[in-house]
């Protein structure tokens, strides 16, 4: 099996060495970066399987690096935050970061957000069909492509498996919690915040996409999210 590889940035020598410590335990192999610009050439050079990123960082912040990130790729992204620093969290999550930890954190939490991150971005998926289809949305499991009015959309993994999710469940309420169990999984210790970013951004890539401007994901006020299906106007 091929060993998986992780990105850590941070500038804090302890907080690398002690991740660094921690993962290579876990047998990734470990990349490390102490300012934005090195962590987006390594990742350019490299392209781990995962990036653990911290928001306050010298020569690039780690909003802009997440932002440049997400611009050419879908490599998962976990931030690490600090406790007061909340609405960069949530900028953070609608730039397109998967998760986040705060500060101080454990390293056992830290791993089972990484190992939740990894599992689902990665996991292989054989259940029929191969093909899902709404409306003009087409999602294609097996290439992991998807296409809206027959253009291809440009998907985080985190998204393709989100709007995955609605697609196998076409016009049922689905609440925050079932998509975090569904998506993220079982076991994911985040909250719904998360869920209601990642919709966000769904949403809009989908309102850009499609050519008459609706987004089919309708919010269920006190529930959660449905998709809509074609015929219900």
């Amino acid at each position: 099996m091929t060993t998986q590889s992780i990105l850590i940035v941070d500038d804090e020598p302890s907080i690398l060495d002690m991740l660094t410590y921690n993962l290579e335990k876990e047998h990734f192999h470990v990349l490390a970066a102490r300012d934005g610009r090195q962590a987006l050439q390594l990742a350019a050079e490299h392209k781990p399987d995962l990036i653990i990123l911290d928001l306050m960082l010298p020569e690039v912040d780690g909003l802009e690096v997440c932002r440049q990130l997400r611009r050419d790729g879908d490599v998962p992204i976990i931030m690490l935050t600090a406790r007061d620093e909340e609405i960069d969290r949530v900028v953070g999550l609608e730039l397109g970061a998967d998760d986040y930890v705060v500060k101080p954190f454990s390293v056992r939490e830290l791993l089972a957000r990484v190992r939740t991150v990894l599992r689902r971005t990665t996991a292989v998926r054989t259940e029929a069909p191969d093909r899902l289809l709404s409306g003009l949305i087409l999602l294609d499991r097996s290439r992991h492509e998807v296409f809206c009015d027959s253009q291809p959309l440009q998907l985080s993994a985190l998204e393709f498996n989100l709007l995955e999710t609605f697609l196998q469940h076409p016009g049922q309420a689905l609440s925050r919690e079932q998509l975090l169990s569904q998506v993220w999984g079982y076991d994911y210790p985040g909250d719904t915040r998360t869920v209601d970013s990642a919709v966000k951004r769904l949403r809009a890539k989908l309102q850009r996409a499609l050519p008459d401007g609706h987004t089919p994901i309708e919010t269920i006020r006190g529930v959660g999210y449905r998709l809509t299906q074609p015929d219900s106007d």
